[in-house]
């Protein structure tokens, strides 16, 4: 029992309330997320559009995702993080249900990419608010646990899109819609302002301060796209999202070229999340010890020999096999990559930084299945060994970006604590 409450403890002890309340709204937010996952089957089967038109609509959902990104970093530095979350909810439910009851395809391709913009703000003021509130030595948890709840969503989510797409479409998207009211409601009873907490404690009450912090060349969105210690962190981001968009675009080809069906993909598709849900919560005891980007190039190192297993894989249990050692490779690296995408940002800035950070995924959705695509046809199982000689150079990135990275940390928390006692000493 003692043992139990020592992995509770570093597992999830120590973690403000409203650090949960955020949680509670992000894992609601995530299992409700369904209807999406349907959207090319409903044009389809229920509007009679026909899969370039649907393939268009989606696409203009993903459009929609990349410009909510940045929007979301942007208002949640100026209005505030739980404003940002409160108005990107209430749209977003407004939007859904317009959609259940739309009939024509061009006002339902204008409200799918309204839909991509609402679902896509949180983001960055989800984790905003996360880093507001939460110490700097409990982070790691932290963003381990975000981690989980987007997966435990995502499987929910799963789940519930089958049973009520076969229901009614009309059904699944509100639904959806009402549980993303369900999450707003929960941040707007429990989830206070945190972006005054943190200019109360940062560089903000400092005009003159903001100028000082390291690598921060012009104040908005531009100090995040200029900043070069930054990019680089994200470059390495971007291949990680790569390898891991693998599983949803280029792997189902490379197993039906195999002669394995749907179901063997789904078995593959349902280890992955299994072990995330079961295993995530033991991950941040595993890798404390170590630096982030030791840990960071392992996970990439893991992900690129999963991947590239895959160049010899022709049997249902191969890819099982290489799944499990791509999953670990995420597992291990989702703590320490929020973290110095957290800690690399200045507090004036940091939204603005995670919108930043964020658009690596939209862009892996896009480069892999189009990039993939043409390897995967014109190298056939070469196109896997691409792919872990890629994720090496990254695994190798990381440990000649980690001491610069480190450099630029200690130095934004040293201008922190001087802004500090200047505050105090007033």
């Amino acid at each position: 029992m003692r043992g139990l409450r020592r992995w509770w403890d570093g597992t999830a002890g120590g973690l403000p309330a409203t650090f949960w309340y955020l949680w509670s709204g992000l894992l609601i937010n995530r299992a409700g997320a369904f209807a999406v996952l349907f959207l090319s089957l409903y044009l389809t089967a229920a509007r009679g559009a026909s899969e370039s038109l649907a393939g268009a609509v989606v696409g203009a959902y993903g459009a929609g995702g990349a410009v909510g990104v940045l929007l979301g970093g942007v208002l949640a530095d100026r209005w505030g993080r739980r404003a940002t979350l409160l108005a990107a909810h209430l749209g977003a439910a407004g939007l859904m249900a317009g959609l259940a009851f739309s009939r024509h395809l061009a006002v339902i391709a204008v409200l799918a990419a309204l839909v991509g913009v609402a679902h896509s703000m949180p983001s960055p003021a989800f984790v905003a608010a996360i880093v507001d509130v939460v110490p700097e030595a409990r982070r790691s948890r932290a963003f381990n646990l975000q981690f989980w709840a987007f997966n435990l969503g995502m499987a929910v989510a799963s789940l519930l899109a089958g049973v009520l797409a076969e229901a009614s479409f009309v059904a699944l998207f509100l639904v959806d819609a009402a549980a993303t009211l369900a999450a707003a409601a929960i941040i707007a009873w429990k989830v206070p302002e945190t972006l005054a907490r943190a200019r109360g404690r940062g560089p903000l009450r400092e005009g003159p301060a903001r100028a000082a912090a390291p690598g921060v060349r012009r104040p908005g969105l531009v100090s995040a796209l200029t900043d070069r210690t930054f990019l680089a962190f994200v470059g390495l981001t971007f291949v990680l999202a790569v390898l891991t968009m693998q599983t949803s675009t280029i792997m189902p080809l490379a197993m039906r070229a195999d002669g394995l069906g749907p179901s063997a993909y789904g078995v593959v598709v349902a280890l992955g999340g299994a072990l995330i849900v079961l295993g995530q919560l033991f991950v941040p005891r595993l890798i404390e010890p170590y630096r982030k980007a030791t840990v960071l190039s392992v996970s990439t190192g893991l992900m690129a020999l999963g991947f590239g297993a895959l160049a010899v894989a022709d049997h249902l249990p191969f890819y099982l096999g290489a799944a499990v050692v791509w999953t670990i490779g995420s597992m291990l690296a989702a703590p320490p990559n929020a973290q110095i995408n957290a800690d690399l940002a200045p507090p004036e800035l940091r939204a603005r930084y995670q919108s930043v950070f964020y658009l690596t995924f939209p862009a892996a959705a896009f480069v892999a299945p189009a990039l993939g695509g043409l390897s995967l046809q014109h190298l056939g199982d070469r196109h896997w060994l691409i792919v872990g000689g890629l994720g090496l150079v990254a695994a190798v990135g990381h440990l000649l970006a980690g001491p610069p990275r480190e450099r630029r940390v200690a130095a934004l928390r040293d201008r922190e604590r001087r802004v500090e006692a200047v505050a105090a000493s007033r």
